[in-house]
This record gives C-alpha cells, structure tokens and sequence, in this order.
C-alpha cells in the first residue's frame, strides 16, 4: 500500500508528510478493509500534521474523510460484505458499553479513539476500520463528492442540531469553508434564514450564490437578531461575536475541535438564557441522518483535487485559504 506518513510534527512548509510504502493491511475480528479511493482533506489533520493537537500515536497517516471499497471482511463482521461501497470517519471506535455509549452519546466515550489521529486514517490507498463505525453511504454521488460529507457535512450537521436549529428559523454562520457548504445547504433546505459572516468576499457572494439572506465580513453585524449560529473559525473572538448577534435564548454552537482562546468578555452577551456550545465530534445516528438527508437534498460539494502523493501541498493550500471549497485526495 501506498501512503503519506507523519513521523514527527512540524510546519507544513517543512512538508512532514513522508510517501512511505506498505505492506497491504489486513483485517482482524470485527474489521474490514477498505480500498480508498478518495481521502477528504480536513482542517484537523493540518492541527495534527503541525502538533496544534498533540499526537497519540507516531508513525500515523492521516485522514478521516476515506471513501471506497470492502476488500476484505474480519471474522465475527456482519452487515458488510466484499464490494461494499463504505466511509470512515473521524469516529473510529468506542468502548461500546459506557453510560455515553449505552444513551446513544458514544461521541463522548472516554475510550473513543479517532481516525486518523489513535488509528491509520485514509491518506492511503488501503486502510483497515472497525466494521461498527463503517458509514454506509448513498448511492449517486461520485467519491470525490462523497469525502467532504463524512467531516465537515456530518460535524456540520450535528452543530446545526447542537445549535437547536429549527424550520424557519434565523441562523447565523460565522466563517464559510467546506463545512458552511454544506450546513447553509441543510439550513436552507429547513427554510432557514441564513445569516453568512466571513472576511472573504469572494465567500459572501458565494453565501449569497447558495441563498443567504445576507454576508457580511467580521466588521460588520447581522441585521436581524439570530435563533441559532454556529462558528467554524477556530478563533475564539468568533465565539464571543456569534454571540452578541444572539436574540435572547439563543444558542452558539462552537464547531472546532482546537480553539484558541475565547477571551473575556462582558456578561450581558450572555444573559437572558444565551447559551454557549461545544460540538464534539458526531454519534453514528448523526452519520445516518446527515448521509440520507444528503441524498434527499441533494448536497452539493465544490471539491479541489490533489494526488496522494501532494498530501502536504493540499493542507499547505488549505491553511493558506488557497482552496476552493473541500480539498480532496485522489489515489
């Protein structure tokens, strides 16, 4: 198997990312293998290939965006079966029987590990992932257009949930990469009005484009008071202006596994039952829903395709801002 390794963090102008090669993996009890055929490019992978996120294990290779196809099925696997079209995603396994697991919260699990950061993700053209936490995925859409949904699409839409986004109702997005793509695409589909606040204005007549009611850079405040918003900047003065947009009772969804800071801010943002959320990571019933919704809309990605072999070219790109809706590796 071919795959892009990290070794030891560092600047992705350093290119850490190392084209190592592979005997191909095989599956043990209760996993499958999975021929990757398109690797989705996420902006935690760049917090893992530069040390943002400390690393849990080393020699990794990232990636949690993996489409393809079952090569091969382990013993005890029931469900799946070889020439399965699957995904993998962030979630790759939990303890199954904790208090979190048992109510349907496993993305909670104390034991959780993660794609791509505790196990081999899919900047790779073979990976092997618990069979559990194989995502089914819709018929139609090629891979390339698939790899986006199983990161920003599915933690997208568990934010609009965590946020309370209801029918019709005034949603704010503050910052508009690859996972705003796709939520404002399920918020309209809600018939939400959506609010898009970005310091591109390339992305705000893009925001307009796909039907926000109104863009506007971080300068600047929403016209309307907002039931729900969701912040995709990992930078916490986000947080603190996603909040003052808030009608009273409303709800900031923080959709960012690494936050810098949220500085101090006065109380009366938050008062009268505001309310501050964390997101973290998705449940399996998330996928579920969002994947079949996706299908139902349907979604549309805007993806920039790169080799596996330009691995650190593509989150170079990415963390420059030089990428045109969700980079994606091709094998």
């Amino acid at each position: 198997m071919r795959a892009e390794q990290l070794t030891q963090p560092g600047p992705i102008e350093d290119r850490p990312l190392w084209s190592a090669e592979a005997p191909d993996p095989t599956p043990g009890p209760g996993q499958v293998t999975l021929s990757v055929a398109a690797c989705g490019v996420c902006r935690t992978d760049l917090q893992i290939v530069e040390g943002d996120l400390a690393a849990r294990k080393l020699p990794i290779v990232p990636g949690h965006q993996a489409v393809g196809t079952i090569t091969a099925v382990g013993d005890g696997v029931t469900g799946w079966r070889i020439g399965d079209r699957a995904g993998a995603g962030w979630l790759a396994s939990t303890c199954g029987n904790c208090r979190f697991c048992d109510a349907g919260r496993e993305n909670l699990c104390r034991q959780a590990a993660f794609t791509g950061w505790d196990r081999d993700g899919g900047y790779a053209d073979t990976m092997v992932l618990d069979a559990r936490f194989a995502l089914r995925l819709p018929d139609g859409p090629d891979d390339l257009a698939l790899a986006p949904l199983l990161c920003g699409g599915v933690i997208g839409y568990r934010s609009l949930r965590v946020a309370e986004v209801r029918p019709g109702s005034r949603l704010g997005l503050f910052g508009f990469g690859a996972s705003a793509l796709l939520a404002i695409q399920v918020a309209r589909h809600w018939g939400c009005e959506v609010f898009v606040v970005t310091r591109s204005e390339a992305e705000q007549r893009r925001a307009l484009d796909l039907g926000a009611v109104w863009a506007g850079g971080y300068d600047t405040t929403p016209p309307a008071p907002l039931d729900s918003a969701v912040t995709f900047a990992p930078v916490g003065d986000v947080v603190v202006r996603a909040l003052q947009a808030l009608d009273r009772g409303g709800i900031v969804a923080i959709n960012a596994i690494h936050l810098d800071r949220i500085p101090e801010f006065p109380y009366e943002p938050l008062w009268l039952e505001r309310q501050i959320r964390s997101v973290a990571n998705y449940t399996l019933a998330d996928a579920r829903e969002f994947l079949a919704l996706a299908a139902e809309v349907p979604l549309e990605t805007a993806v920039d395709p790169y080799p596996l072999a330009q691995a650190n070219i593509a989150l170079l790109r990415l963390r420059d801002g030089d990428v045109s809706g969700a980079a994606v590796l091709t094998m």
